[in-house]
Formats: structure tokens, sequence, C-alpha cells
């Protein structure tokens, strides 16, 4: 039952509190108050509020409708059976930082979406905006289905078709950027100096190398366990690859060029990992070598693209350089089909002696 609690306002008038309380087995499920100026009034919002309170399902819709848009990433990134990726992680991390995330799921329209748009424009370029709206779209998508959270799905939409309009937001531009050799001598001296002076620190070289001609991508090689490999086939099992739609088990067996395969049978197996190292670890020593050595607009990623380049200026065709690359559409590799360049520039490359000896 409800109660009415009178109080005196500093004004002299009297006010009254209308409060519910609901117990279920025990336990307070769903209390709620609101203040009239006159009992009456009170009386008959507790008889109507108890009476829709009632219903199946209303408790719990009612305490949606206390929900911000920052308890529903939590609830997001808490229930879902499907792994997050740490950088969508880290995407709703930050937008939890940002005023959007204190309004209730019901007052979220696509005008305050824009507007998140608008302030993560200030400091970062419209491909990443893009990427932030999209890891936020993920949740309206299923908070209202799932868990009956007040999104709209229909906000977001529109939300983006305003950003991309005003050119908040955009698709990623493909990059062409590739190492040279004499660039990736810079890199390879680099680190072949740091082992020797820091011997306990990741191989960098034999890293960068394997990620050249495997074209495995950074979080992929340092996922790789020894049982992965399937060395009688020159292959190797690439676990959770990277897919739009699916990040946890998309597993993908992926043949291993000659040189790769040399550079893993020279790792030793101290760990099941055949390179036991945290992406945080090889990001942060690629991303300090290069302007060190003066290495301009170069990523560890940029490594992929020349891996691939390197397999259609060797003649390959789409389905066998996609059997070493993983792709699972052909569509993305047809860029690659015009290259200029032909042959091996990598025949005879001295590094690739270097990385393939015997670690002690």
């Amino acid at each position: 039952m409800g109660t009415i609690v009178e109080r005196k306002r500093k004004n002299g008038t009297l006010a009254y509190m209308a409060k519910i309380s609901i117990m279920r087995e025990g336990v307070i499920a769903h209390r709620e108050n609101k203040t009239f100026d006159r009992r009456p009034a009170a009386a008959a919002w507790i008889a109507k509020r108890e009476e829709q309170l009632s219903q199946p399902g209303e408790i719990e819709r009612a305490k949606s409708s206390n929900i911000t848009l920052a308890d529903a990433i939590d609830k997001y990134t808490t229930e879902s059976l499907k792994e997050i990726g740490r950088t969508k992680a880290q995407v709703l991390r930050t937008i939890k930082e940002y005023p959007i995330a204190n309004l209730l799921c019901e007052r979220v329209t696509s005008q305050d979406i824009v507007g998140l748009a608008k302030e993560l424009s200030a400091g970062k370029k419209p491909q990443t905006v893009s990427n932030y709206i999209s890891h936020l779209s993920a949740i309206f998508a299923i908070a209202r289905p799932a868990w009956d959270y007040r999104l709209d799905p229909q906000a977001i939409k529109d939300a983006t078709v305003v950003a991309k309009r005003l050119g908040l937001i955009s698709k990623s531009d493909s990059r062409d950027r590739r190492p040279t050799l004499d660039e990736l001598d810079l890199l390879m001296t680099h680190f072949q100096n740091r082992n020797k002076t820091h011997p306990k620190s990741a191989p960098m070289d034999r890293i960068i190398a394997f990620a050249l001609f495997s074209t495995r991508r950074q979080e992929e090689i340092t996922r790789i366990k020894w049982d992965d490999l399937d060395e009688k086939h020159s292959r190797i099992l690439v676990r959770d690859m990277k897919h739009p739609g699916q990040k946890v088990g998309n597993d993908t067996w992926c043949d291993l060029p000659e040189p790769a395969l040399r550079i893993i049978k020279a790792m030793t197996r101290a760990s099941d990992t055949i390179f036991p190292y945290s992406t945080d670890a090889i990001s942060a020593a690629f991303t300090r070598a290069c302007p060190l050595l003066a290495i301009e607009d170069l990523t560890f990623h940029d490594l992929r693209h020349e891996g691939i380049s390197r397999l259609f200026e060797m003649g390959m065709n789409i389905p066998h350089a996609a059997a070493v690359s993983g792709h699972r559409s052909w569509v993305s590799l047809k860029r690659y089909t015009h290259m200029k360049e032909s042959g091996d520039k990598y025949d005879g490359w001295k590094w690739l002696d270097a990385v393939t000896q015997p670690l002690p």
C-alpha cells in the first residue's frame, strides 16, 4: 500500500508526498514517489499508480524509465555473450565521458547523437567519428527488445544520415602506404640493436618480418598457438579473425608462405603461443621507433598491406592470395590486381636469414 507524508514547505504551504513501495518475496522490488499540493490528488495518484504497477511487466518498464545511456552501455558491455573487441570497449568507455551518456534513454534524440558527433569531430577524423557512432548503434539496436531500455533505434539512424550530410562522419579511406626497403632496413637495424641491449624485449625484427610475409594482423599474431600450426601443410589456424559481423568464433585456416613458416620454426617453445607478447607492447615499440628513425605515416597494419601486395606482385591470383590473407570476400582484394610492379622484391632479402636463426 502507498503512504502519504505531509510536509511543510519553506514558504509555509503544505506538500503531500505520495510514496509507493512494492515487495516481492520479502524484497523491495520497486519504489517511487511524487509530491502534490493536495492530499486527495496524492491519494488518487497512489490508487491509479498501484493499479498500473499490478499489470505484468509494468514494474520492469518503470525501472527502465530511469535508465541512462551510460547504464545501457554498461549493460551491453557486461552482459553481451559475444566478446567485445578492445577497440569497441574503449570507444564505448569514451562515449560515457560525454554529456549524452547522462541522458535518460527515452530522452536521447537524433539531435543529441548529432551533437555527440560534433563534439567527437573536434579532435577526431570523420572516419574515426563514424566508428564511434557505429559502435553506439549496436546498443540502440538491442536495448529495447532485449532489456526494454527505451532507446529509439530510429534516432541513431536519423542521426547517422544527418552526420554524413554534415561531413561529421565518413567511410575510412583505403591506405596505400607501403614501407620501402630502406625504411625496413632502418626498422630491422634498430630492433636488432635493441635486442642486444634488451634481450628480454619482444623480438620486433622477427614480428615485423612475420607480419609482412604472413599478412597477419597484429592481434592475430599474438593469439597464434603452437597447436594452431599445421607444419605439414604449411598453414595456421587464425582464431577470431576480424570480421564485420562476427568477432568471436571466426576461426580460419590460412596458408603460410615459406618465409613465414621459417620464422615460426626459429621461435622457441617457451609458451603455448608462438609470439608471447602483448599487442600493446608491439604497438608501442613500433610507434616509438618510426619517428625516431624519421619514418613518417607508417603503421604496423601497413605491413599487412605490403604483404598482400607482394603476393600479387609475385603473380598470385585472388583465390591464392585470399588463402593466405584470410579474406572471405574477394571484392576487397580487387584493388591489388593492378599492381604496377612484378616479381618478389624480397628475393634474397638480407634480413630473412637473420630472423630465421633459432633464438637462444
